[in-house]
């Protein structure tokens, strides 16, 4: 069995990682970390969790999760940066869910994220845990940064566009809207129920830390500059991304789109694409750790529309995590993932 910690256990992330380890047949969960439940069952905190999780929380440090060979970090932003080194000289694997990893460029993070990243000599080093395009890294990994949740369905919808060179790639559009839960479990004003039901917004517009994750990644896709404009949403849902995405063909290319897409992810495991005209929807996605995708073409004017959803706590969190740690390990890819979506 993998013993396996995770440090930050009592976010929305963190409770994901709990549900679907729990019940990971290679899986031995061994300490779970919280400075401000230290002390409590974890079934005390998460009831869901009752039977199946017999732990209690601890305080983070590098000594209790000595014992483990994979740590999960589903903590704030520079957490994990903290601990990486100290653990990965322990020979432990780290897989680091928030956004520490995340881009190569630590004078870009320290733009983004306000700090002073404290172990650059890690950035290069870190894998970017998108499996659909980096699994053979991801396999050969010490230190993985799971992607964002708006990132990962923007990259994946976009994908078999950019690499086959199809599109204009200076002006790509990310229209996303996300669940409540992608604010996380923290008390805050604008989170409250009578601030969010009924209610539909944009935020984060040219300000949102998603996009140079974004762009990094499309443009590694394309292999070249691009120019992209990411704006997220708030709907009143608890769960779900949807990513409506908008590109131009390039003069001249007249592919079949949907062949395109179908071979692109004949053999992903956790990547769907719809017949044509189809129109996904989040509750179709809600729970698992799928990304449904349909893609739809305007043959008299050249624009692209790609439709992309996902669970942004599975696929977008918690269930990727697990996805990268399975392909780390060598462990069968969907080990532990094969749940059906929630309906209704």
């Amino acid at each position: 069995m993998i013993k396996v910690g995770i440090v930050g256990g009592t976010g929305y992330t963190g409770v994901e990682l709990l549900r679907l380890l729990a019940i990971h047949p290679q899986v031995s969960l061994t300490v779970i970390t919280s400075r401000s439940e230290a002390g409590r069952d974890v079934s005390s905190v998460f009831p869901n969790l009752s039977g199946h999780v017999d732990l209690a929380f601890t305080p983070p440090s590098v000594d209790t999760l000595r014992e483990c060979d994979l740590v999960f970090f589903a903590t704030p932003n520079g957490t994990a940066m903290q601990f990486a080194a100290s653990l990965l000289a322990e020979d432990i694997r780290v897989i680091d869910l928030a956004a520490d990893f995340r881009l190569r460029d630590a004078e870009l993070w320290q733009r983004w994220y306000g700090m002073e990243h404290e172990a650059q000599e890690l950035l290069q080093e870190a894998v970017y845990g998108l499996p659909e395009v980096n699994r053979k890294a991801i396999a050969a990994a010490r230190l993985v940064a799971n992607p964002g949740c708006y990132p990962t369905a923007v990259q994946l919808g976009f994908l078999p566009l950019l690499e086959n060179g199809m599109v204009d790639v200076g002006n790509l559009i990310a229209d996303a809207k996300s669940g409540i839960s992608g604010a996380g479990r923290s008390a805050k004003l604008p989170n409250l129920y009578g601030e969010t039901a009924d209610n539909f917004k944009a935020y984060g517009v040219f300000g949102h830390r998603h996009q140079p994750e974004i762009r990094q990644g499309l443009q590694d896709m394309a292999g070249s500059d691009v120019g992209v404009t990411f704006v997220p949403h708030l709907t009143p849902m608890i769960r779900g991304i949807h990513a409506t995405l908008y590109a131009r063909l390039k003069p001249g290319v007249d592919a079949d789109l949907q062949s395109v897409f179908d071979k692109r992810f004949g053999d992903e495991p956790f990547v769907e694409v719809l017949p044509p005209g189809s129109h996904p929807d989040t509750r179709s996605v809600r729970g698992s750790n799928f990304c449904r995708v349909a893609v739809h073409r305007d043959r008299q004017e050249g624009t692209i529309v790609v439709l992309a959803v996902i669970d942004n706590l599975v696929k977008g969190a918690a269930g990727q995590a697990v996805q990268n740690m399975n392909i780390m390990l060598g462990i069968p890819e969907a080990t532990g993932l094969s749940g059906i979506a929630l309906l209704p």
